[in-house]
């Protein structure tokens, strides 16, 4: 059942759109050669608990993975790119770093990835992402009233084809409202001129990501953490966007939008669990 929220209810959505938008803007500042991905994810759950924020995360058990999800944000590195699992990982100068992150706020969730590189960049991997971020504002400028979820998903095939990167359409965008995951999957690659009317009130977390050179992934022995079956880098990047009488409104845009590069600027402290 797809749900059309009103303007009340996205101005909520968008105050836990705000903060998912901090906590990655404090992840990219954060990674740094030497930290450990354990590091990144006990100072999430900080924050996490500081704000009275609620991970969408913790005890997630979907049809795919392995038990339920005890983390609060998924950081995938290099060939990883969804559901990667913190372990026990120090970041290598060069490594590319994804991190998602979804939160519900009073009962209203917000969702949103971004790609960095730790240390110092190497161009390919700038491309990926700089594709991926491309991608990510070709399908917001798609989401407006009277057109169809196929114009959303042709813009972001459009900029993988430009780019040359294969398009996997297993996992993509998705509805949010209530909670992370709700009715509608907005596939990667599309038609334009199918599928649903968009019309004011519908809520999506757009996400297009890509692999260097296959459209397929592998999963690791834990179940969840998802990997390009070529070993190939990737990148991910999303946003929580409502659309609106007056076009789409981004409720987790990072304000400046960061760099791709971190900029290592502190190490985190390591929290007690949440």
């Amino acid at each position: 059942m797809i749900e059309l929220k009103t303007p009340a209810e996205i101005d909520r959505m968008h105050v836990t759109g705000r903060f998912v938008a901090e906590v990655l803007t404090e992840v990219g500042r954060l990674a740094d050669v030497g930290v450990n991905l354990l590091d990144l994810e006990h100072h999430v759950r900080g924050m996490i608990a500081r704000r009275g924020a609620e991970s969408c995360y913790w005890d997630y058990t979907p049809s795919f993975g392995r038990g339920p999800f005890r983390n609060v944000i998924c950081l995938s590195v290099n060939d990883a790119v969804l559901h990667g699992l913190p372990h026990d990982y120090t970041l290598r100068d060069g490594d590319v770093l994804s991190a998602d992150l979804a939160v519900t706020i009073d009962g209203w969730a917000a969702d949103s990835a971004r790609t960095v590189i730790v240390g110092t960049p190497a161009e390919e991997d700038l491309r990926i992402i700089r594709a991926t971020e491309e991608a990510l504002e070709a399908a917001i400028a798609a989401a407006r009233p009277g057109n169809r979820l196929g114009d959303i998903s042709a813009a972001i095939g459009g900029v993988a084809r430009d780019y040359g990167y294969p398009v996997n359409t297993e996992f993509g965008g998705h509805g949010i409202g209530r909670t992370m995951h709700e009715d509608l999957h907005v596939p990667n690659k599309g038609r334009a001129g199918r599928g649903l009317t968009l019309r004011p009130g519908l809520t999506l977390a757009l996400e297009p990501w890509f692999a260097r050179t296959t459209d397929r992934i592998v999963y690791d022995p834990d179940g969840w953490t998802i990997r390009s079956a070529d070993g190939s880098r990737t990148a991910h990047s999303e946003h929580t966007v409502a659309i609106t009488e007056d076009g789409p409104l981004v409720l987790t845009r990072r304000e400046p939008e960061a760099a791709t590069t971190a900029s290592g600027s502190g190490q985190p402290s390591r929290a007690t669990d949440a």
